[in-house]
């Protein structure tokens, strides 16, 4: 099995935007039948490669070119939108979709984005919350006031209840946060003691724990690769994943996270074994039985799709098979 995941960065020695956007609905088509369990999308803004700035309709396009596949927008940055607007948009998304698309709701780091629509760092939690409260709400299709607002979301959701809402972030705050809520929670990995902080945070709070998920910062791969070369692949795919590994690690600053890497070369980021992995055949059917799945990033850093593809080829083709 394997998952894909685009961002929808640019390189400037890669492919058009306009060929990478192709691209991304072409292998969520193709991937359907093929050992794809899930495709996730994202959302940033004013980032100068063109990170993907509007998740739900990159998420729609996937689900109309697909029939059963998963898709999750992961993160969603929940207190920069209008909360009822929000609400329409997944609606619609969720009878379009059969109910496959779910959501985790994160509050986002950057001050870039909070300066672009407007709204204060400051407080952002609370808005988190309020946003929630206010998504449920909608998603009923009973009329209701909000902010002075007469408020009644159409259609209702196909999913009861709306689609699945889990949290987002790693802090002690975002874990009580969304224990109080009743949410499942998708860190982003390194600290143990998050899970029992959860358990205990929904005891305290009287809720039920939903799924948690805390991903290890040694040797988790999230930008998965595979090449009859590694070597050779590495040449020629690697200045686009030190290009992705350069603009998080930029964003996040000092914080540590399984996906964050240091590497200031293609050498470096190759030696540190870490979430950028290319994969011989071999290698990667190994880490498939050792883990259950190779997670990907086919566009990573604005990878050529003509790349990409001979990746998500042989682990289709020479890789999957020897797993079974």
């Amino acid at each position: 099995m394997f998952t894909m995941r685009f961002d929808m960065r640019t390189h400037p020695k890669g492919a058009s935007i306009q060929e990478l956007y192709a691209a991304a609905l072409e292998m969520s088509q193709w991937a359907e039948d093929r050992g794809c369990i899930g495709v996730q999308v994202s959302e940033h803004h004013a980032s100068p490669d063109g990170y993907l700035p509007a998740p739900l309709v990159l998420a729609s396009g996937i689900a109309a070119r697909t029939k059963t596949l998963s898709v999750q927008v992961a993160a969603l940055l929940v207190p920069l939108h209008d909360p009822v607007e929000l609400a329409e948009q997944m609606a619609v998304l969720d009878v379009m979709s059969g109910g496959r698309v779910n959501y985790i709701c994160a509050i986002g780091y950057r001050p870039e984005e909070y300066a672009m629509f407007g709204r204060a760092m400051k407080g952002r939690g609370r808005r988190m919350e309020d946003c929630i409260a206010v998504l449920r709400r909608a998603f009923t299709g009973e009329p209701f006031d909000y902010e002075g607002r007469p408020v009644q979301v159409t259609p209702k959701p196909l999913t009861p209840g709306g689609p699945l809402l889990l949290m987002g972030g790693s802090s002690d705050i975002a874990v009580r946060r969304a224990a109080r809520l009743g949410m499942g929670m998708i860190t982003q990995g390194g600290d143990a003691r998050l899970q029992q902080l959860y358990e205990d945070s929904c005891r305290e709070a009287g809720t039920t724990p939903g799924l948690f998920v805390n991903p290890p910062v040694e040797g988790a791969v999230m930008s998965g690769f595979v090449a009859d070369d590694p070597d050779a692949a590495w040449a020629e795919m690697g200045p686009f994943l030190l290009h992705d590994a350069q603009m998080y690690a930029a964003w996040l600053g000092q914080t540590s996270t399984s996906t964050k890497s240091v590497a200031g070369s293609v050498e470096a980021l190759r030696a540190e074994n870490g979430s950028y992995r290319i994969f011989s055949v071999d290698e990667a059917v190994d880490h498939v039985k050792a883990t259950g799945m190779l997670l990907t990033q086919p566009l990573c850093g604005g990878l050529p799709p003509k790349l990409a593809w001979q990746s998500l080829e042989l682990l289709v083709d020479k890789v999957l098979p020897r797993t079974v």
